[in-house]
């Protein structure tokens, strides 16, 4: 059989750029991997891109791919999701502190799921039909386990993300394969409470003590809990 390939999805705001010190640690362990780029946050994108175009770009990336296991981030869970029933050969679907929402339910459904505000809510601006986050409130809000100055390298890539993407409904069901729900402890994007429910939909569940952005501050533990 063959050996599987990570296929990384990010969340909102981000790119594959985020995934460079996990990869690292993946190339360490000879692990295959490739990251999606989900045009939804490209910078200058259209305010009309959404869920769809998102999982086009994810079903690109595993076309010729014998086994594959998707992973998800933030957002990036609500998009392998509704892209798992079109991937030949899926192995496994990992959510890293992601959205899961259910049938007829948007990512903005899910992540209400409960009511709570977070440090991520206070960062998001409204610019049209495009979101962004505020620069000095981004950072305590993503990456509050992460040295300064990686913190800062990591913002200043941060992009726009369409409120349609956010506001687009899972259309697709469940998949047969193995889902595995990584929680981060110390988030302040996705509440542990939100992802507690998030989890609950899946087969298995793993605790970081970890912010929003274990690939970031913690690539070595996350790794770990990948491979697992």
């Amino acid at each position: 059989m063959a050996q599987p390939v990570f296929v990384l999805v990010h969340g909102a705001w981000h790119g594959s750029w985020c995934w460079r010190d996990l990869g690292l640690e993946l190339d360490a362990r000879g692990v295959t991997w490739r990251a999606v780029d989900l045009p939804s946050s490209k910078p200058e994108t259209q305010p009309t891109v959404g869920l769809a175009d998102d999982v086009s770009a994810v079903l690109d990336a595993c076309v010729g791919l014998e086994s594959v296991v998707l992973v998800g981030h933030s957002y990036g869970g609500t998009v392998i999701t509704e892209a798992a029933p079109g991937v030949a050969g899926l192995e496994c679907l990992i959510y890293i502190a992601a959205l899961i929402p259910l049938v007829g339910e948007s990512t903005t459904d899910a992540v209400q799921s409960v009511k709570v505000r977070t440090r991520l809510d206070d960062a998001i601006r409204v610019q049209g039909q495009l979101l962004v986050l505020d620069e000095q409130l981004a950072p305590n809000a993503l990456y509050n386990d992460c040295t300064k100055d990686d913190a800062s390298r990591a913002v200043k890539q941060l992009t726009t993300q369409t409120l349609q993407s956010f506001r687009n409904v899972r259309t697709q069901h469940s998949v047969e394969a193995t889902s595995v729900y990584i929680a981060c402890a110390n988030d302040r994007a996705v509440d542990p409470d939100v992802q507690a429910l998030m989890a609950s939909r899946c087969n298995e569940i793993l605790t970081l003590k970890s912010d929003h952005s274990p690939f970031l501050s913690h690539p070595k533990l996350l790794a770990d809990a990948l491979l697992t």
